[in-house]
């Protein structure tokens, strides 16, 4: 065969393995963790009743899950100024925490129910900087902490000590912020975390833009680099894993709301609100497992 020819079969073969090879790119999945938990099943989530967070109760037995919206504020709390409710959490022990903002203050609330049945209201004045909003708490496998999130754009969590479960707090004293989890990645618009492990967490983000991961509405998991204290700081690596559905018969702006991990059955559970009047018939709570 001539040098020429052969030349140019070399490069003919050579471009074919190129192009196969940029379509095998092409067509493979991202290099993440994306689709670690797969979606096996939905229910409607009522939008005045379970359209802001939600929680599994290990203690009493049997306990059925527990949800938020606007409709399960009490009157008495919305009338002194408490009139958004978060994403809320429940101690092993059986202690459950609701928390609360204001449109304007200085302080945020949270509301406990303790395994009698009792009720009991904790305030945390703001720290420097901190923002008035309070979406979501998260508990810790211990009980002994609580960690919370400020709207926006953020590149940490707040630790406090877990109000009616950790001795040093009391509803007739400030609820104090005792340390930092400080993330290696920006996160946006956080509505719910809740603990997989004493040093893992999975979030529900709200981010409508999709600029930090590549997509809107990520599940994001936080592996901590300790388990949180009140005596130290920590470091949170932050991974997307997928986008959460949003699906609906309505178009338009989907809101992604309060999150749970169920650790006796290991499911996960999502809220995610349709947009327009579709709230009102097809915002769902999605269920996943780990895939």
């Amino acid at each position: 065969m001539p040098l020429r020819v052969r030349q140019r079969s070399r490069a003919v073969l050579a471009a074919l393995v190129t192009l196969t090879a940029t379509a095998l790119l092409a067509a493979a999945p991202p290099a993440s963790a994306a689709d670690t938990w797969t979606e096996v099943g939905s229910d409607r989530a009522d939008p005045l009743t379970e359209s802001q967070g939600l929680t599994s109760v290990e203690v009493p037995a049997n306990s059925a899950n527990r949800y938020t919206g606007i409709g399960t504020i009490p009157f008495g709390v919305s009338t002194r100024g408490w009139n958004h409710v978060g994403d809320p959490d429940a101690s092993y022990d059986g202690h459950y925490v609701e928390p609360y903002q204001a449109d304007s203050g200085t302080a945020k609330m949270y509301r406990v129910q303790a395994p009698d049945g009792t009720w009991s209201e904790y305030v945390h004045t703001l720290s420097p900087g901190e923002a008035l909003n309070n979406s979501w708490v998260a508990i810790s496998p211990d009980g002994q902490w609580m960690l919370t999130g400020e709207w926006g754009t953020m590149t940490r969590f707040l630790v406090l000590p877990t109000p009616g479960v950790n001795a040093s707090t009391s509803p007739s004293a400030n609820l104090p912020q005792a340390a930092t989890v400080t993330l290696d990645h920006a996160v946006r618009d956080v509505q719910g975390c809740d603990f997989v492990t004493a040093t893992r967490l999975l979030c529900s983000s709200d981010d409508p833009a999709g600029t930090l991961f590549g997509y809107t509405k990520p599940l994001l998991q936080v592996d901590l680099s300790a388990a949180p204290t009140g005596s130290a700081n920590v470091t949170g690596h932050v991974t997307a894993l997928r986008q959460l559905p949003l699906r609906s018969s309505c178009s338009g702006s989907f809101e992604a709301e309060g999150i749970d991990y169920d650790r006796r059955t290991g499911t996960l559970r999502v809220i995610v609100v349709s947009p327009g009047f579709c709230v009102l018939t097809d915002s769902k709570t999605y269920r996943f497992t780990r895939s």
